[in-house]
C-alpha cells in the first residue's frame, strides 16, 4: 500500500483510545489522520464471537507479553495477553463495561490531573455509548459503542443477586455505572451489539468511518520510535514486512499503545529515565522518570462451589457483580466479586474436572497498593518490555482477597444461594493464603505507566492535557495515563481517555 509521506497527525496503536481519536481526528475533511497498528485486520470468526476470545490468547493477535517472576506469587511468570490486532485489546477482551468508581476519578483530579473529575468525564463516557436500556443523566444513547446488560439468559443469577441483598447489599439489580458503583449487586455490562456480536473499537469506531479518504490504517506496521527534533516530535518510524519506515507529522503524535507499549515507544524514543536510557545507549531527548514507573494491574482469584442445580455452560465468563470497599479507610471500592453460576464454555476446556457442575466466584483486587514497573530489555524495538507488576509486593493486597473470602462464604450461606450451594471446592477451609499466591493471576488491566500529573510532580510524563512533557507535539492517550487504575475493568475508562483526547486536541489546534 502506498501511503502519504506526510498526515497531520499520526495515532501509535487502534484499541479503545486509539480508535475513538481516529474517528474523531478525521471528521473534518481538511485533516489527515494515520493509524500505525503492528496487529494486522482480522477475519478470525472468534473475534466476533462474544464468547470467542479465549481461542486468540496466545495466537498471532496476542501480544501474549511475560512477566518477570513473582515473587509474591509463588515466583510464577505469567502472561499478560494484549491485543495485537486492529481494534487493539477491545478485539481479544471480554468486553465487560465497567467505567469504575466517580471517587476514581476525583481522586485523579485532586492528585493533578485538572479537568478529570467525575463530573468533567461523565459527558465523554456519554458520548460514545449506546445503552439498550436507555438514555438517562448517567448513560448515552446514539453513540457508537453498543453497551447492554449481560445478554447471555443462563449466566444471570437470581440465587448470587438476591444473595447478595439479603448479605445485606443494595440490589438485585443495581446499575454500578450509574449514581453509585459501590454495595449493589447487578449484571455486568458489556460493549456487545444489538446482534450479539462483540463491539470493538474497530467495529464501532474504525470501520463505519473508512470510506474517509483523509483516514489511513496501516496495519501489520510496528512503531520503533517517534522522530524527535529540536525538542519536537515530527514523525514516527515503523517496521513493515521487514522494511523500515517513517511518515512525517505536521501537528501531533499521539502514543495509543497501552500502558505496557506506550512506555516502551517512549524509551525507544528517548523520552524516559534517563539513567535506564543510556545503560541501553539510546540519546536521551526528554528526561522523564515516571515513563514505565507507577504500573498498577487488577488481580482475580477463582473460588469455586460445587454447584446443586444443573445448567448448561454459559457463554461468557461471567455476568453478575457487586463491588464492595473492604477497607473503612477507602475511598473507592477495593474488589469486584464477578459470579458465574455454571463453567463457562470459553473456559470449559482450561478448567479441571470437578466431576459435575460448579459455581464460580471471581473476587477481584481492582485497588492494588502494589506498584511495579515497566522497562526496556534493550535497545531493540522487537523485543518485548521487561514487565514487573510486583504482585502482592504491598501486604494489604493479600488482606483484600482474605474479606473477599469472607464477603463470598456470607453469601453463600443465605437462604437465596442455599438452592445453588452444594459446598466449597476451593481454597475450602485453613489458611488461604498459599492458594491465594498460586492461583491468582492478572485480570489483564496494566494501567499508570504514563500518569497524568501537575508540573510539581516529578514523576507525572503527561500534563492533564495529555502533553508529554518537555517534548512538543506528542502525546499519550491510554490506560498509561491513569494517575491511579480504576475500580472495575478498564476499557470503558479508555475509551473516555480517548473522547476527552479527541476533545482536547481539537480545541488545541
Amino acid at each position: 500500500m502506498n501511503v502519504p509521506s506526510t498526515y497531520h497527525y499520526a495515532i501509535i496503536g487502534s484499541g479503545a483510545s486509539g480508535s475513538v481519536l481516529a474517528n474523531r481526528l478525521s471528521t473534518d475533511p481538511g485533516t489527515s489522520v494515520v493509524v500505525i497498528e503492528a496487529g494486522a485486520w482480522s477475519e478470525d470468526p472468534n473475534t466476533q464471537d462474544p464468547g470467542g476470545f479465549v481461542k486468540l490468547w496466545g495466537s498471532d493477535l496476542d501480544w501474549a507479553l511475560p512477566t518477570t517472576p513473582q515473587p509474591g506469587m509463588a515466583d510464577r511468570e505469567l502472561t499478560i495477553n494484549q491485543g495485537k490486532v486492529v481494534g487493539g485489546s477491545t478485539t481479544i477482551n471480554a468486553m465487560m463495561y465497567v467505567r469504575g468508581n466517580p471517587e476514581n476519578f476525583n481522586e485523579w483530579s485532586a492528585r493533578g490531573a485538572t479537568g478529570w473529575s467525575f463530573r468533567e468525564v461523565l459527558p465523554y463516557f456519554k458520548k460514545s455509548e449506546d445503552y439498550a436500556g436507555g438514555a438517562s443523566d448517567y448513560h448515552g444513547t446514539g453513540g457508537e459503542l453498543s453497551v447492554c446488560d449481560c445478554p447471555d439468559e443462563v449466566m444471570r443469577s437470581e440465587e448470587f443477586l438476591k444473595g447478595a441483598v439479603e448479605a445485606g447489599y443494595d440490589g438485585p439489580y443495581w446499575d454500578y455505572n450509574g449514581e453509585r458503583q459501590e454495595n449493589g449487586a447487578g449484571l455486568l455490562q458489556f460493549h456487545i451489539s444489538p446482534d450479539g456480536k462483540r463491539a470493538s473499537g474497530a467495529t464501532a469506531f474504525i470501520c463505519p468511518v473508512l470510506t474517509r479518504p483523509n483516514l489511513t490504517v496501516i496495519s501489520e506496521a510496528q512503531v520503533t520510535r517517534v522522530i524527535i527534533r529540536d525538542g519536537r516530535a515530527v514523525g514516527v518510524e515503523f517496521v513493515r514486512n521487514g522494511a523500515t519506515e517513517q511518515i512525517m507529522v505536521e501537528k501531533e503524535v499521539i502514543v495509543s499503545a497501552g500502558a505496557l507499549q506506550s512506555p516502551k515507544i517512549l524509551m525507544l524514543s528517548g523520552v524516559g529515565p534517563a539513567d535506564h536510557l543510556t545503560s541501553m545507549g539510546i540519546p536521551v531527548a526528554a528526561d522523564l522518570p515516571g515513563v514505565g514507573q507507577n504500573l498498577q494491574d487488577h488481580i482475580q482469584l477463582p473460588v469455586i462451589f460445587r454447584a446443586k442445580s444443573e445448567r448448561p455452560m454459559t457463554t461468557l465468563l461471567t455476568g453478575n457483580v457487586l463491588f464492595v470497599k473492604t477497607a473503612e479507610e477507602a475511598t473507592v471500592p477495593d474488589l469486584q466479586l464477578n459470579f458465574t453460576p455454571s463453567i463457562p464454555s470459553p473456559l470449559a476446556p482450561l478448567l479441571p474436572d470437578f466431576g459435575g457442575n460448579v459455581a464460580i466466584f471471581l473476587p477481584i483486587l481492582v485497588q492494588p497498593k502494589s506498584i511495579g514497573s515497566v522497562q526496556l530489555r534493550s535497545a531493540d524495538p522487537m523485543d518485548k518490555p521487561l514487565i514487573n507488576p510486583n504482585y502482592f509486593g504491598h501486604p494489604a493486597d493479600l488482606e483484600v482477597f482474605h474479606k473477599a473470602l469472607e464477603i463470598i462464604r456470607k453469601i453463600a450461606d443465605t437462604e437465596a444461594f442455599s438452592s445453588l450451594n452444594g459446598g466449597e471446592l476451593a481454597p475450602g477451609p485453613g489458611d488461604p493464603d498459599g492458594f491465594i499466591r498460586t492461583q491468582s493471576s492478572t485480570l489483564w488491566h496494566p494501567a499508570g505507566t504514563c500518569k497524568i500529573g501537575s508540573d510539581t510532580d516529578p514523576m507525572a510524563v503527561v500534563d492533564p492535557q495529555l502533553r508529554v512533557r518537555g517534548v512538543q507535539g506528542l502525546r499519550v492517550a491510554d490506560a498509561s495515563v491513569m494517575p491511579t487504575v480504576t475500580s472495575g475493568n478498564t476499557v470503558a475508562a479508555s475509551f473516555m481517555i480517548g473522547e476527552k483526547a479527541a476533545d482536547m486536541i481539537l480545541s488545541d489546534n
